[in-house]
């Protein structure tokens, strides 16, 4: 499904779901980032959605067949006309609608998200936008409007604001030889992340309500001393771990990790994802709003 303004192009692929183009006219893709997989395989690709969880399923989950990240992305997806798509999540009984408008250089994007099963269930529900070469490299940097976070691989220690990540600044992604998921909340009604690639003269960013997604996940990932990729991931939950796990503890840093349809209830979110160029000689990206206009970015 592919979505054409004079300014850019939005593409989604039926395919498990993922937006994996979305570039300004004459620029290149950010959103490069693939699975392993087939080319007629449904797969997680670019930016893809994590439904009805984040992470790995329990060993008994796993045992029937329950896939990473969930089912959204590992199954066909459907058109029923222009900028509308869904799927059916056999496994988990959730059904999720999505309908995608691009005006200029920004793409809105609203999905509904209904519970088929006949009594209530907890999920989870994570954007998951992956950066990648050739718009990723040793320049390309993050910026985000979140507050305090922890690293996966050390929830029990005390938190850090952003961008500080596991013995690493998570703006820039260096050679770090301990590639982690960091998770942070966002304390603002709106949140932000961008990504600024100098050597392609390019952002990429994202704007959000709290209320829909309170958790900033950042992952990282190099291959043979250079970026392999980035997710800016935006979601529901901030522990990336079974069911079990989530429910022991109920929440971190005053947010959830997890949420709950009852049977037959719906439930929408939305974000904008937004292109621009990148101006000359940029520091940092100091903020993010939505106006009336469309987005605006503040550049420092």
């Amino acid at each position: 499904m592919k979505l054409e303004t004079p300014q850019a192009v939005a593409a989604f692929d039926l395919l498990g779901g993922g937006l994996v183009d979305f570039h300004l006219a004459g620029k290149l893709n950010p959103l490069t980032w693939e699975q392993a997989g087939g080319e007629l395989e449904s797969r997680p690709r670019g930016h893809f959605l994590c439904l009805d969880r984040w992470g790995a399923p329990s060993a008994a989950e796993l045992k029937n067949g329950m896939p990473f990240h969930g089912e959204a992305a590992r199954v066909e997806w459907k058109t029923s006309g222009a900028g509308v798509m869904s799927a059916k999540l056999p496994m988990a009984g959730l059904f999720v609608e999505r309908t995608a408008k691009l005006d200029g250089t920004t793409l809105t994007v609203r999905e509904k998200l209904t519970n088929q099963n006949p009594l209530g269930r907890i999920y989870n529900m994570v954007q998951h936008p992956t950066i990648a070469p050739p718009f990723l490299d040793a320049q390309t940097f993050v910026d985000s409007n979140a507050g305090q976070g922890f690293a996966q691989i050390a929830p029990q220690e005390a938190p850090r604001p952003w961008p500080q990540g596991q013995k690493a600044d998570l703006r820039r992604l260096t050679n770090d030889p301990l590639p982690n998921v960091v998770s942070f909340v966002i304390e603002s009604e709106y949140g932000w992340v961008t990504a600024c690639s100098p050597t392609a003269g390019l952002m990429v960013g994202y704007l959000w309500k709290t209320a829909d997604y309170p958790w900033l996940n950042i992952w990282r990932d190099v291959k043979n001393g250079q970026p392999a990729a980035r997710g800016l991931e935006f979601g529901t939950t901030g522990l990336h771990q079974p069911y079990p796990e989530l429910v022991k503890r109920g929440s971190m840093l005053g947010r959830p990790l997890y949420s709950h349809l009852d049977a037959g209830e719906s439930v929408e979110r939305s974000y904008q994802a937004f292109l621009k160029p990148l101006p000359p000689k940029v520091a940092r990206v100091t903020a993010v709003r939505l106006m009336p206009g469309g987005i605006d970015v503040s550049f420092a």
